[in-house]
């Protein structure tokens, strides 16, 4: 407590509310902007989500819509999915710059690097997941059968498709949650290399109940890079220790 009481530098209560009401009007007009951005470009940046259906099933990806509804409701879905990713960056400054009084000195130079590392691995999240979907997608269809004939709903489709990347660039902030804990002395490298065993199992067991699709290459796309990131924020956090 007497860390926070001693960076906080005298600010008032109120004072402290002003300033979350700040970022949070910067945060939401920045979303706000880039979903306005996202729903004008909804042409190009369906073409670009659709990818993964049409390299599952190249001879037949297109989208069948039975509510008049549909086409509206999926671009607001687009516009805000884009608003979101797009300002991610300035939200991830945001937050840091509202936790930041909170912390000595000597942590707030770890301002840039922790924000451009959760800046890049939320974007590896969501890559791995684009290019992992069309496995999904074929994987799935074969599990079908040949008998059924493939139509899908174009919300449906994105729900799943929009729920994969948001999932995938969330885990794959684990790194930096590790690496952060580390840090702040909550544990050690040596603990962690130590349990290195039951993390495995652990991860496993979590990309088989996060991953939406549901099939195994999609889980172990999240699995491998996670226990990767493991050992990694093990290095990482032995190296910032000393």
């Amino acid at each position: 407590m007497s860390r926070f009481r001693k960076a906080a530098e005298g600010m008032t209560l109120a004072q402290h509310l002003a300033e979350a009401r700040q970022r949070f009007l910067i945060s939401s007009a920045t979303v706000l902007i880039m979903g306005v951005v996202s729903f004008i470009f909804y042409p190009q940046i369906l073409h670009v989500l659709q990818g993964p259906y049409c390299a599952a099933t190249p001879k037949n990806c297109k989208f069948l819509v039975t509510n008049p509804l549909d086409g509206l409701t999926l671009r607001i879905k687009i516009g805000l999915f884009g608003g979101l990713l797009l300002s991610s960056p300035v939200l991830f400054w945001q937050v840091w710059r509202f936790i930041t009084p909170g912390l000595k000195a000597k942590e707030r130079r770890y301002a840039i690097p922790f924000v451009s590392s959760s800046i890049l691995f939320f974007a590896g999240g969501v890559t791995v997941a684009y290019f992992s979907f069309g496995h999904a997608i074929a994987f799935l269809e074969s599990i079908g059968g040949h008998s059924l004939v493939t139509f899908y709903n174009p919300n449906q489709y994105l729900t799943l498709f929009l729920l994969m990347m948001f999932i995938f660039g969330i885990t794959f902030e684990f790194p930096v949650v590790l690496v952060a804990i580390e840090l702040a002395g909550l544990v050690s490298p040596a603990q962690l290399l130590h349990s290195w065993r039951y993390a495995v199992i652990a991860i496993t067991v979590a990309a088989a109940v996060l991953t939406p699709s549901g099939d195994p290459l999609s889980m172990m796309a999240m699995a491998v890079p996670l226990t990767a990131f493991y050992f990694l924020a093990i290095g990482i956090g032995k190296l910032m220790r000393r």
